[in-house]
């Protein structure tokens, strides 16, 4: 029989083991950031063309996680102060987390300023001083048509408003049957669809799958993007607001018509 001082200490050791097994658990995580495709290493240029872009949607960029791609740079061998670069990029609100396309002094460079390297994806950044695009996650390469073959287990229902500063994610479809607020951010690997106001920003198809449409019910949008193809509210045909839409992709260009 254990004793009332025995009994005491096995307590005590038990909560303490709970203690440490819930102290803290890795759990896998979707997370889409943008990528800044530099096709320039002038960096008064770059820096004048996203001073422009943040100006169309400064809480959009504002403390954005950014990866930087690097691979059409080099690809003309172009050379860029990569030091130089980062802290323009953060004088502007903007958080470099990510490099892919560096050569080996350009990746030396981000791991001693603690920014991680990913794997070039192999594609075509847009032409131009400098490219800025939503891309899938860093490393992932763009749908060659596994992304849209999706189980029905895969898509996502939301039945409960997203409020500003809720980010949420769906690897297949994503169904929402109430407001999504401004300042809110959804993502789906396959299409949207809102029954209700879209205030916040629509991202669907975050893979790559250009197929992938959005479609709503009163469209209000900050942002809307398809495959990485994005377009800021102020881009978006005045016609078009407050209707029922969806939104599709052609050649390269957002289609948005009502329904």
């Amino acid at each position: 029989m254990p004793t009332e001082f025995s009994s005491r200490f096995i307590d005590i050791f038990m909560t303490e083991v709970a203690k440490k097994k819930t102290a803290l658990e890795f759990k896998s995580a979707s997370l889409t950031v943008p990528a800044l495709l530099l096709a320039s290493n002038d960096l008064v240029c770059i820096d004048d063309i996203l001073r422009e872009k943040i100006t169309q949607a400064p809480e959009f960029f504002k403390d954005s996680p950014l990866l930087i791609d690097l691979h059409r740079l080099n690809s003309q061998q172009l050379t860029i102060d990569f030091d130089a670069l980062v802290n323009l990029l953060r004088q502007l609100s903007l958080v470099p987390i990510g490099l892919r396309g560096g050569n080996a002094e350009q990746n030396k460079a981000a791991l001693a300023i603690g920014i991680t390297l990913h794997a070039a994806s192999g594609r075509n950044s847009k032409q131009g001083c400098a490219a800025e695009a939503g891309t899938p996650e860093p490393g992932a390469s763009p749908n060659t048509g596994a992304a849209v073959a999706k189980t029905e287990t895969s898509n996502k229902t939301i039945s409960k408003p997203v409020r500003s500063g809720q980010r949420v994610y769906a690897h297949g479809d994503l169904i929402i049957t109430a407001t999504v607020s401004a300042g809110a951010e959804i993502m789906a690997e396959g299409n949207i669809h809102v029954y209700g106001t879209l205030r916040g920003r629509a991202l669907a198809g975050v893979l790559g799958d250009t197929s992938s449409r959005i479609f709503c019910k009163d469209l209000q949008a900050e942002l809307l993007s398809i495959a990485g193809v994005y377009q800021l509210r102020d881009d978006i045909p005045k016609a078009m607001q407050h209707k029922s839409v969806q939104v599709g992709l052609d050649r390269q260009m957002l289609v948005i018509t009502e329904i």
